[in-house]
C-alpha cells in the first residue's frame, strides 16, 4: 500500500513540473518574442518615416509621426501571432530628432488550475529608440 501512495505522489509531481514548465516557456517566449520583434519593427518604421525633402533641403534627419505610427502598426500587424491579442502605445514621439518610446502589451495564454481558477500573466513591453547618423 505504501508504495501505490509513492507512485501516486510521483504521477502528481510530474504533472505539475510539466504545467509549470509549460507556464514558464509560455511567458518568456511571449516577452523575448515581443522584445525583439518590437526592436526590429521600430528600427525599419523610423528608417521608412524620414523625411526626405527636409533631409535634402538642410541636412537634418526628422522623421514624421503619422508615417511612423502607420508604418508601426502595419509592420507589426504583419508580424505577430494572430492567436494573442496586442495592445500598442505610443508616447514621445518627436520628429527632430528621431525619437519614439512604444508600450506594447499582451498576455498568456490562459490555464486553468482549478475548476474555477484560470492563470494568465500580462506581459509589457516598453522599448524607446532614437534614430542616429554619423556626422
Amino acid at each position: 500500500m505504501k508504495e501505490t501512495f509513492w507512485t501516486y505522489l510521483l504521477i502528481v509531481l510530474g504533472l505539475f513540473v510539466i504545467v509549470v514548465m509549460m507556464l514558464i516557456q509560455d511567458l518568456t517566449g511571449t516577452s523575448e518574442e515581443d522584445y525583439y520583434l518590437t526592436k526590429e519593427v521600430m528600427q525599419a518604421a523610423m528608417i521608412d518615416s524620414i523625411d526626405y525633402g527636409v533631409y535634402r533641403q538642410y541636412g537634418d534627419i526628422r522623421i514624421i509621426k503619422e508615417k511612423f505610427v502607420e508604418n508601426f502598426i502595419r509592420r507589426f500587424s504583419e508580424s505577430v501571432n494572430s492567436i494573442k491579442t496586442y495592445k500598442i502605445e505610443f508616447y514621445e514621439i518627436y520628429e527632430e530628432p528621431p525619437k519614439a518610446t512604444v508600450r506594447i502589451k499582451t498576455a498568456t495564454s490562459e490555464y486553468q488550475v482549478s475548476t474555477d481558477t484560470t492563470v494568465d500573466f500580462d506581459i509589457v513591453t516598453i522599448l524607446s529608440g532614437i534614430l542616429e547618423t554619423k556626422y
